[in-house]
């Protein structure tokens, strides 16, 4: 099957990056790729505004659809969000399918969700994303069901009824009340035992699927291509004192990530702000990687998450041309196919946890056999001996301050 040849549209406004305008339109160029298509053709324009009717100028609508007849173009893509009339009126004037960033990040999510809950969340999205489009699909209506921008809810065919997609819309948010209850039921009996949680976060394709399969040893999808996760995946993870923690994989996070998604991925995100611990994975090597960095942040203070410590691990060195500055805090400069690599973050969480925990030293008799077991798991050993003379067992190490044992910890150990 031929990939389709996209156009992409964009218009620089007065005011904005050079550098963020360009490394948007790669972006989207990757987004069209990940799709399944090739971008054949990027034509921009500096505007002092976006036009309210046509998004581009009258001229510019000209060339695009001479280089549509001639480069035999499937589908144009605009690297803003459309609003309803501005895609009726492309559409019209183009004569082919006319889809902007946001909807095919919303595709892309589509094909990508395994779940029951990510397939739920991402029909919602691109349900409450149609609504208000409908009068502006234009030739897009009549070639539903193939293509980028037509995976999920159009295949039903669903947008020639409104009212049909408001009832959509309120099944799919019931369905999912249902979902996101168990999914806290989880997080409640997590927090009630007590486990440990960490997340790994950052910018899509950095490189968090590949360490979180080499910390955990386990075989996720690993893929060069954007939003290679959609679906949270947890396991467990050991570290070398042997201590216990729930590490969770996450969707990777984009600029301009569309509203609706986000407010559909909403109890998907809360993992995050869940964590005690952020592992936040920078690919180190790509030129706009203080801007992605900038982006995951900025995402993760709408999550409220700010105030959880976070490690950043700048990935990928093998590809790093010029010196990484970091622009937080503890920080490490890796490859997450490198496993000396993976054992020095191994060794970073044990210490970035040494420092924000209480050291401890307590006196055990040997028939508290379930509690030694308990410390082992929940705490990070760093000493254990057996004082033959006060038949006891000696251990010191660190424990979080608000671990349900740590009133047990406090014994001074000689």
């Amino acid at each position: 099957m031929s990939k389709e040849k996209i156009l992409v549209i964009a218009v620089k406004k007065d005011g904005q990056q050079e550098e963020r305008f360009h490394s948007s339109l790669d972006e989207l160029v990757s987004l069209g790729k990940t799709a399944g298509g090739t971008v054949v053709r990027v034509i921009t324009q500096n505007r002092n505004r976006i036009h309210p009717a046509t998004y581009i100028g009258e001229g510019k609508i000209e060339e695009i659809k001479q280089e549509i007849d001639t480069l035999e173009i499937d589908l144009v893509i605009s690297n803003d969000e459309l609003s309803p009339s501005q895609l009726r009126n492309l559409g019209n004037r183009f004569e082919v399918r006319i889809i902007d960033r946001s909807q095919l990040i919303l595709d892309i999510f589509a094909q990508r969700a395994r779940t029951r809950e990510g397939k739920l969340q991402v029909e919602l999205a691109q349900l409450e994303y149609l609504l208000p489009r409908l009068q502006g699909q234009g030739i897009a209506m009549s070639r539903l069901g193939a293509g980028i921008g037509t995976r999920g809810p159009g295949e039903t065919k669903l947008e020639t009824d409104r009212r049909h997609i408001k009832n959509k819309i309120h099944d799919i948010k019931q369905k999912l009340k249902l979902v996101v209850r168990t999914r806290e039921q989880y997080r409640k009996r997590r927090k009630i035992n007590e486990v440990f949680q960490i997340a790994v976060v950052g910018y899509t394709n950095a490189g968090k699927s590949t360490l979180f399969n080499r910390l955990t040893a386990s075989n996720t999808l690993e893929e060069n291509k954007l939003f290679a996760t959609l679906d949270p995946l947890t396991r467990k993870l050991q570290l070398n004192s042997g201590f216990q923690a729930l590490i969770t994989d996450t969707v990777g996070f984009l600029q301009e990530l569309p509203t609706s998604l986000i407010a559909s991925f909403r109890s998907t995100l809360e993992e995050v702000s869940a964590a005690n611990l952020l592992l936040h994975v920078v690919d180190g090597s790509h030129e706009d990687q203080v801007q992605q960095q900038k982006t995951v942040l900025k995402l993760l203070d709408d999550l409220h998450a700010q105030q959880i410590p976070v490690l950043t691990i700048y990935n990928k060195k093998d590809l790093i041309k010029d010196a990484v500055i970091p622009l937080n805090h503890p920080y490490l400069i890796i490859s997450a196919y490198d496993e000396n690599d993976v054992q020095r973050v191994l060794l970073e969480i044990e210490g970035l946890l040494k420092e924000l925990w209480e050291s401890y030293a307590v006196e055990l008799d040997p028939d508290k056999g379930k509690l030694i077991s308990k410390l082992e798991r929940e705490t990070i050993i760093t000493k254990k001996i057996f004082d033959e003379t006060k038949n006891k067992y000696i251990i010191y190490g660190y424990i979080r301050k608000e671990h349900p044992i740590n009133y047990m910890t406090k014994t001074d150990a000689e």
